[in-house]
């Protein structure tokens, strides 16, 4: 009985996370206060996927550069 409730409540939490994946930015994606052009960020190439829809060179430049608030590992052309 008590996975009845379960179920419609995993599906729901699946269909939101898919919403935020399909390149919609929220509105807690790009925090501008978190933007500093003057950090010194280190050139190694490990790209991320922002919460924006785009690929940045790595999670320094993501937050300090873009102001994202999250990213995922790996650049977004490979999560299509």
């Amino acid at each position: 009985m008590k996975y009845i409730f379960l179920i419609p409540a995993f599906a729901l939490l699946l269909i939101s996370a898919t919403c935020n994946r399909n390149g919609a930015v929220t509105d807690d994606c790009v925090d501008s206060s978190k933007i500093d052009k003057a950090a010194a960020c280190i050139e190694i190439y490990q790209p991320v996927c922002g919460c924006d829809g785009k690929t940045y060179s790595n999670s320094c430049y993501a937050e300090n550069y873009g102001g994202v608030a999250y990213w995922e590992e790996g650049a977004c052309e490979d999560r299509e």
